[in-house]
């Protein structure tokens, strides 16, 4: 025995659904080499986090270990994958491998964060890998939504690791390259010793459709429509797009590209050179002088996003074009868990406006971008691993995953994030526990999730606050009574009097009859005063409101 071994750790994506962030180690434990695998953020919510931009994997374990990170690899462009390269390479600096696409994509983010053009690297597609340290790295194409997806193959002394990232099984995606069973097949035949695995759609009992499909009833929807066409995808699902420009150009609609994240997509598509003949489009200023129904918008925000082109054509308009009675709004999209309040809204709004609203999860004019449950068996069955890992997806994805993988004949195991496993032996196994939390980017800065920061902003929001001003003289004697500042509570309580004064009368009461020793002690002082506040405000509103306390003392 070498005494060394294959480790496993999911840092984000092992539990949820985002912020895919994984770590291979190989070598003597706790000295182990590492490489990572994605870099990816999820989204924040008003509800849990509110007024936060982003939210990132709590990379802790990894920066405390950075001297031994070989290399960074990205298996494709999509947010909860690449998102966090830029805000995170600094802290890393080590070198980055994706393939083309996905490296013009990351390119933007590596410059906004100064990285010079040797952090990143282009990798060529499989058979061609890449040295790092013990490991040896392949990008194997693989189809998913978004151009040059890749699976990784990871080749160590312990064996060989075949991680999908995000796949379908689709033979005919449209841009992009199309799921090779042969080659997935002689992976296989190579020896893979463990196969991580895609877990989003193992819920979904039938095989997957092809994104081809969807050219027939898209080119006829937008054909019969009346008036204006406006359509939402995700913005980096370029095949969707370039599906629904054609049906638009087919049916003598000039298309409009509404929104920064989708016009990024398509250029970095074409620059690339995986979308070469994608339908001409015009501007916004050239579509207002055009009949509405010759018009295509294909628009951003198919979550719901607040500030993306979809809502705020939902609110009223966008770049000086308005959505009418008579008009469709096609989702060809389907929500993600935690975002249908937004898109609902959108919804209500458009149909408020006469929008006729299609959605399109119900299949006719949207396919998920993920492996239903046919198509991960079919892959277990080409690859024939030793063992399987689910990964990227939410406790009960992957514990269902982990059921067709042992029915199928696979040893499996549940990893989810902070999870380390040894995956050298013959089942995989647990060998340690880390802290794996989040991190936040709260305006431009980052902070902790167990800072307080974010919990301190829901409490307010919750409760309200309030500011209590006193001045002291020299002797610790008030210079008049305390006065308040109220935000987010009613200006009146149950005593049909202003919350104001009668706060302002209880601290001026409990001032005038405060001894000496009280009125000397800041903390004491500044304790006692929020005890009032509190106590007032829950006999006249019912709520216990957060409290700031500022004592001036003079001379």
């Amino acid at each position: 025995m070498s005494g060394e071994r294959l480790i496993y750790l999911p840092l984000g994506g092992a539990g949820e659904i985002g912020m895919n962030t994984y770590v291979y180690g190989y070598g003597k434990p706790g000295k182990e080499r590492l490489i990572v695998v994605d870099l990816g953020v999820t989204f924040p919510d008003m509800d849990g986090t509110p007024g936060v931009e982003l939210i990132l994997p709590d990379l802790t374990w990894l920066l405390e270990r950075r001297d031994r990170i070989e290399a960074i690899f990205i298996t494709h462009a999509h947010m909860d994958h690449i998102g966090a390269v830029g805000l995170l390479w600094d802290k890393l600096r080590a070198p980055i491998y994706a393939r083309k696409f996905t490296a013009q994509i990351a390119r933007e983010a590596l410059d906004e964060a100064g990285a010079p053009d040797s952090a990143l690297h282009i990798a060529e597609s499989w058979p061609a890998t890449i040295e790092a340290g013990p490991f040896r790295v392949g990008f194997v194409p693989i189809s998913h939504s978004i151009p040059e997806s890749s699976g990784l193959v990871i080749e160590t002394a312990a064996g060989r690791i075949a991680h999908t990232g995000d796949f379908k099984i689709d033979e005919t995606p449209i841009v992009g390259e199309p799921f090779d069973k042969v080659l997935w097949s002689e992976i296989g035949a190579l020896g893979v010793k463990a196969l991580l695995c895609d877990s989003t759609n193992v819920f979904s009992p039938n095989p997957g459709r092809s994104e081809a499909t969807l050219k027939g009833p898209i080119t006829e929807l937008i054909r019969e429509a009346p008036g204006l066409v406006a359509a939402t995808t995700f913005g980096s699902n370029v095949a969707r797009l370039k599906t629904l420009a054609e049906a638009g150009q087919a049916a003598g609609r000039s298309v409009v590209l509404l929104g920064r994240a989708m016009r990024t997509m398509v250029k970095a598509a074409q620059d690339t050179g995986i979308l070469g003949d994608f339908p001409p489009v015009i501007s916004p200023e050239e579509a207002a002088d055009l009949p509405r129904q010759n018009l295509l918008l294909l628009v951003t925000g198919s979550q719901g996003e607040r500030r993306a082109a979809s809502a705020q054509l939902a609110q009223g308009s966008y770049l000086g074009l308005k959505l009418q009675e008579g008009d469709t709004f096609l989702f060809s999209s389907k929500i993600i868990p935690g975002n249908e309040k937004g898109v609902i809204k959108i919804m209500n709004q458009l149909s408020e406006k006469g929008v006729d609203v299609i959605y399109g999860e119900t299949g006719t004019h949207h396919v998920s971008g993920h492996a239903n449950r046919p198509d991960l068996e079919e892959m277990h069955r080409l690859v024939k691993p030793e063992m399987i890992v689910p990964m990227h997806g939410e406790h009960r994805h992957l514990r269902e995953h982990r059921k067709v993988a042992e029915a199928g004949g696979f040893p499996s195991i549940i990893a989810t994030n902070g999870m380390m496993l040894d995956i050298g032996g013959t089942r995989p196994s647990v060998v340690e526990f880390v802290d794996a939390g989040r991190t936040y980017l709260d305006g431009s800065v980052m902070i902790g999730a167990m800072d307080g920061i974010v919990r301190d902003r829901i409490r307010m929001a919750l409760n309200g606050h309030v500011l209590v001003t006193l001045v002291l003289d020299e002797k610790d004697e008030p210079i008049g009574d305390p006065w308040v500042d109220l935000m987010g509570l009613p200006e009146t309580g149950r005593s049909k009097a202003g919350l104001t004064e009668v706060l302002e009368a209880d601290l001026a009461q409990f001032v005038g009859r405060a001894n000496a020793k009280t009125m000397r002690s800041e903390d004491k002082l500044e304790k006692e005063l929020k005890g009032v506040v509190r106590r007032s405000a829950n006999d006249e509103i019912g709520k216990k409101p957060e409290v700031t306390v500022v004592v001036s003392r003079l001379g």
